[in-house]
């Protein structure tokens, strides 16, 4: 291989991976000084001129003409008049001499290691150059497109053909990516393997979220509105809790946008995630009613030396406090940054008997199913019709029937459980009413509790919004139904 196909080759193997010109000089002559330094020791005395447009190499060999007797023979930088003589006939001492140097003359084994090493130069560069792209780029959200799909994880391709990597915990559940899909998605962090970057998007991440309301909020993007923090259930439920620095501004109602214009591309995005917007207060209390929405708090009690709250409120508020799956009792915990507990103000019934009584003859699954519904009691489940019980669990209706004859045979005796005793208690829980206990104190039964979560946003210190915040009142959820 000459030096004309040697810098031709080369020269197309960097512009495919935009390389520009000065880097593709300065690679070249690097390499070519490594060449000389290997065969000469040193390349002090060396000039390389490289034409990477036409493939021209030129490598002169500078040396100053000495007396064929002096010591000075032996430098790098001397050669004997004799040998200088040999170049040039009327060459006399004191005068320079450059030699021309072929790429032949280092031994094809050199050009080859040569050909290589530019090669691997120019691939670490763009190992380096897609680091630091993406590295600053942590937070934002790119557009790819698939390219292939594993179990674990799937290959997306930018608009620069670099590999991006999103894993399947970092996919929303009901993704199903296909090959040429066009996938949306936030840099998650970057990784350096063995030298090699590796780009992790997300798209079951908070700030993928938070980045979709900014495309679609021009408040948010221009700093008028602030989220202050976002909890998610990816594909389920997320909470997302908003302020506006401008008074005139409900951000809340800015964020849903008219007839729900502005909220309903981000929740397509997130498919068909339900999205509550809460007006965020620096009101602790009005906070953690706002965060429990849809359901109605009736009072609470906050100890913050340990971070929990103790809420209490109706019995048919209770199983939207707490969401399907626990999912809105958790997400509220997380943002607010405190440990929620729901308890029940079962002031409806004197007496009562709690699931747990129940071990022996019901499976423990069972009583787990009706306890995620905030269904603790035995009168509070046979107060629940059984098609509410079969749509908001995993039961089946013959296991609803099993337990509603377990739970009967317990109140057999018990005068005031007859059809019509249940049919009041039914409607009771229906609308939501009450009846007050007037000699006596209200009972209250825990319903339930959560697990704090690891990870939340501390609440900044900023003054109380001035609008009102049940976000289902406020139409600021998504069209998604609310959990249950």
């Amino acid at each position: 291989m000459n030096s004309h196909e040697l810098i031709e080759s080369f020269g197309e193997f960097a512009r495919s991976k935009n390389i520009d010109r000065p880097t593709m000089m300065s690679i070249l002559d690097d390499v070519f000084r490594t060449m000389i330094r290997k065969k000469y020791d040193q390349d002090e005395n060396f000039d390389v001129i490289i034409n990477p447009d036409n493939g021209d190499l030129e490598i002169w060999r500078n040396r100053e003409i000495v007396d064929d007797n002096s010591e000075d023979i032996w430098d790098f930088d001397k050669i004997p008049l004799a040998e200088a003589q040999k170049i040039e006939p009327d060459f006399e001492i004191g005068e320079s001499v450059a030699e021309g140097v072929k790429l032949e003359d280092f031994g094809r084994r050199a050009v080859l290691m040569a050909r290589q090493t530019l090669i691997q130069r120019v691939k670490d560069l763009e190992r380096d150059n897609l680091y630091q792209k993406y590295k600053d780029q942590v937070g934002e959200i790119v557009t790819g497109e698939v390219y292939q799909v594993w179990s674990r994880e799937a290959l997306i391709m930018d608009k620069d053909d670099n590999e991006l990597v999103m894993p399947k915990g970092e996919q929303i559940p009901k993704d199903r990516f296909r090959k040429g899909d066009t996938v949306r998605a936030v840099v998650h962090r970057v990784e350096v393997i063995n030298g090699t970057p590796k780009i992790i998007l997300s798209r079951a991440a908070p700030a993928f979220l938070e980045r979709l309301f900014e495309l679609e909020v021009p408040e948010i993007y221009d700093g008028l509105i602030v989220i202050k923090n976002v909890v998610r259930e990816p594909g389920e439920r997320a909470k997302v809790a908003v302020e506006s620095y401008d008074e005139r501004i409900d951000p809340v109602g800015a964020c849903v946008g008219m007839k729900g214009s502005r909220i309903h591309p981000v929740v397509r995005e997130l498919e068909n995630e339900n999205i509550d917007i809460i007006n965020y207060t620096d009101n602790l209390e009005l906070y953690i009613a706002r965060a429990l929405s849809p359901a109605k708090v009736g009072s609470m009690k906050i100890n913050q030396e340990n971070g929990r709250v103790s809420v209490f409120m109706k019995p048919d508020q209770v199983s939207l406090a707490i969401g399907r799956g626990g999912a809105n009792i958790k997400l509220a915990s997380r943002l607010v940054g405190m440990e929620i507990d729901v308890f029940r103000e079962a002031t409806d019934y004197e007496e009562d008997i709690s699931l747990d009584e129940f071990q022996d003859e019901i499976e423990p699954w069972v009583l787990a199913e009706l306890k995620k519904i905030g269904l603790d009691t035995g009168r509070a489940v046979l107060a629940v019709k059984k098609e509410d019980i079969v749509r908001r669990t995993e039961l089946e209706e013959e296991m609803v029937d099993d337990v509603y004859r377990i739970i009967r045979q317990e109140f057999a005796d018990d005068e005031d459980l007859d059809d019509t005793t249940l049919e009041a208690a039914k409607t009771r829980v229906a609308a939501g009413k009450t009846d007050a206990v007037a000699t006596e104190e209200a009972a209250v039964t825990h319903a339930s509790a959560t697990e704090t979560a690891s990870e939340h946003t501390p609440l900044a210190d900023s003054a109380e919004a001035d609008s009102n915040a049940a976000t289902e009142e406020a139409g600021a959820s998504s069209p998604a139904e609310p959990a249950q």
